[in-house]
């Protein structure tokens, strides 16, 4: 190829470049003026996790991570 293939196969590619940006634009812009829905499987609302220690009576029975029983000793 000679360069001035080179060159017009350039200017093709970035013209496509900008013609999907300009698309993108476009979509994005009329994500934003739409009005708010949420996404499938997302909740609504956010939970707010409080820092405050969990009451320890209530997890009496359980294992801890990967440390296994309480009252037992790791293998």
């Amino acid at each position: 190829m000679s360069v001035q293939d080179d060159l017009a196969a350039v200017r093709r590619r970035l013209q496509d470049l900008e013609h999907t940006v300009e698309e993108l634009e476009r979509r994005v812009g009329a994500e934003r003026a739409a009005p708010g829905m949420p996404a499938k499987g997302r909740a609504e609302s956010m939970v707010t996790i409080p820092d405050t220690p969990y009451d320890s009576q209530k997890w009496t029975d359980t294992d801890d991570e990967g440390l296994g029983a309480r009252d037992r000793h790791a293998p």
